[in-house]
């Protein structure tokens, strides 16, 4: 059980957290990427053992919340239709679209099937000649080599009936575009150790040198995760801005390098659509045209579909580290987990979510 009881052991976080309070000299804001990791710190309240001089806001890390509106607009216009197979990670069956949810075509006839393996819905294929299987490839770096590898082998075997709806974004053109956006207040990164487990951690090394800010790889564990403010802290208050590992049971520095061949053999970088933020430049991936035959929304003409956000949410400047769930109007009145305005709330990594299940207002941390 080591590596799970030895990273949740409460005596060793209240040591971290004692240095933490004792090695403190002036405010600092430190963005976590990952949704996992938020939820990790509002479930063991980690953010209310901190110091007040240090601010933890929440980054874009949740692929399930960035998806954009249109594309799920464009899964549920896929699935609608007749002879086809619509295959996707469970939580994304809920996120509200437009108008409905894949949740609400299911329960309407609409033959969709949720599977733990983009693999799984390759089997499926195979299993079905006779109609279209889809299977909708979100995520971060994380998900992209098993997503890559299904449209591998689909090619590999000639199966014709296989597409995939692609939704890749990149971490590392994201943590550019909050560090240069004009009211940036992020001054150290927490990252993300899955991603950075399959991606390595250069490509942050500029990153902080060019924005002058600490970025130091971490865990989902309570241990983990104080670690890594700390390791932050220590760079912030001794003025150095490097890029530094302290998930080193499970990153190195170059990463797995043949799933990043595998990503840069079947996916190439392009423009994408955060929800809530916007247009970010080659921050996420699209099949290469060797693939193109793949691509579910030529397949099925859905390229035009575009889509407006409600009014009411404001979880692109939650997801930017600009406002808190606290801050929005609709949080715990027309937004809940029952009745979702935006993806932050319905996903299982978002940070409303996680206000919403464990929230505590903590005095003089809200901005």
């Amino acid at each position: 059980m080591r590596y799970v009881t030895e990273y949740r052991d409460a005596e060793l976080v209240r040591g971290v957290l004692d240095e933490i309070h004792s090695r403190v000299t002036k405010p600092w804001v430190m963005m976590e990427i990952c949704g996992g990791q938020t939820h990790a710190i509002m479930r063991h309240g980690i953010d209310q053992l901190l110091p007040s001089q240090i601010e933890l806001v929440h980054g874009p890390g949740c692929p399930v919340c960035v998806t954009p509106l249109e594309l799920i607009d464009k899964a549920i216009a896929i699935a609608s239709q007749p002879g086809v197979i619509f295959t996707s990670y469970g939580d994304m069956l809920r996120v509200p679209g437009s108008g409905t949810d894949l949740f609400s075509v299911r329960a309407a006839g609409g033959d969709i099937r949720v599977v733990y393996s983009p693999l799984d819905a390759v089997k499926i294929a195979r299993e079905n000649p006779d109609r279209e299987v889809v299977f909708f490839a979100i995520g971060f770096e994380t998900t992209a080599p098993p997503n890559a590898m299904s449209v591998f082998q689909a090619q590999a075997i000639g199966l014709q009936n296989y597409s995939v709806l692609v939704s890749h974004v990149r971490v590392p053109p994201a943590v550019h575009a909050i560090l240069g956006a004009p009211h940036n207040r992020v001054q150290g990164f927490l990252a993300a150790g899955h991603v950075c487990a399959v991606m390595g951690y250069w490509e942050y090394v500029p990153i902080a040198e060019q924005y002058g800010i600490p970025i130091v790889v971490t865990g989902f564990e309570p241990l983990d995760i104080v670690r890594g403010i700390l390791h932050v802290l220590r760079l912030l208050e001794g003025g150095r801005a490097v890029a530094e590992n302290a998930y080193t049971r499970a990153v190195t520095f170059e990463g797995n390098q043949p799933a990043q061949q595998l990503i840069d053999r079947v996916f190439e970088p392009c423009d994408r659509k955060w929800r809530g933020i916007g247009v970010i430049p080659e921050s996420g991936w699209r099949l290469r045209r060797e693939y193109a035959d793949f691509d579910a929304e030529t397949r099925f003409g859905v390229e035009a579909i575009q889509s407006e956000e409600s009014p009411l949410c404001i979880a692109g400047q939650i997801l930017q580290g600009l406002k808190k769930p606290y801050d929005c109007p609709a949080f715990q009145v027309q937004c809940t987990p029952e009745n979702p305005l935006g993806a932050t709330m319905v996903s299982a990594e978002g940070a409303c979510a996680a206000y919403y299940r464990y929230g505590h207002r903590v005095v003089g941390r809200e901005s």
